[in-house]
């Protein structure tokens, strides 16, 4: 396939840069606990300096796969339900992979900074915000889930002045840095014992070694 017939059918949404697949369940926020198929979509231009996914950003490291097939794999699985993350999946169109998924009554998560539009149906969407590349104003509001990830004491100024976008019925969350984890849990659980609209969101996942 050439370069210009890919750029076409990622461009359509047919076709998406795809790091990995896999059944797991859900390590970290409102939904932790539940099994769901992720599936990582590889591109992003965001950069966090302590992202732990790093090898995602490059979309062109990663095969271009039809979105029949990733469809076919979640029904494989028997999955009920998916994750969509990245990279920043939400630089695709994902209303093609959406709908096929849709038509086949499987529940959709996303997992997304928010700095693009957000092409696709979902039944939650998690945002998480970064500072070098600001959500669109659009996506506060369709947000069910503000998770704001802490790798320092501003992060706590950045989290309150993400909250004052999202709607009233958003469920809002911090979640400590892994690397820095031990130093900014008791300074998170303080901060949330006075500040009881938020709460606490670990990588559980890593805890327990599971994808």
């Amino acid at each position: 396939m050439d370069t210009k017939t890919k750029i076409k059918l990622v461009e359509a949404g047919t076709h998406l840069p795809v790091m990995e697949e896999f059944y797991s369940l859900q390590g970290e926020g409102y939904n932790t606990g539940k099994a769901a198929y992720f599936i990582r979509i590889g591109g992003c231009d965001i950069g966090c300096h302590w992202c732990d996914v790093k090898e995602s950003w490059d979309a062109e490291k990663h095969p271009i796969v039809d979105v029949d097939s990733i469809v076919q794999n979640v029904l494989n699985i028997k999955a009920n339900a998916v994750v969509i993350t990245g990279g920043e999946p939400t630089q695709y169109n994902l209303l093609p992979l959406t709908q096929k998924l849709k038509a086949h009554q499987i529940s959709i998560f996303l997992e997304t900074s928010g700095a693009y539009p957000i092409k696709g149906e979902f039944d939650w969407i998690c945002l998480s915000p970064k500072k070098k590349q600001r959500p669109l104003l659009e996506n506060f509001l369709k947000a069910n889930e503000l998770k704001v990830i802490v790798y320092n004491h501003h992060d706590f100024v950045f989290a309150e002045e993400m909250r004052q976008y999202v709607s009233a019925h958003c469920h809002l969350f911090l979640q400590p840095e892994w690397s820095k984890k031990d130093e900014l849990l008791p300074k998170i659980i303080e901060y949330i014992q006075a500040h009881t609209e938020w709460r606490l969101s670990i990588q559980t996942h890593k805890y327990i070694h599971i994808p």
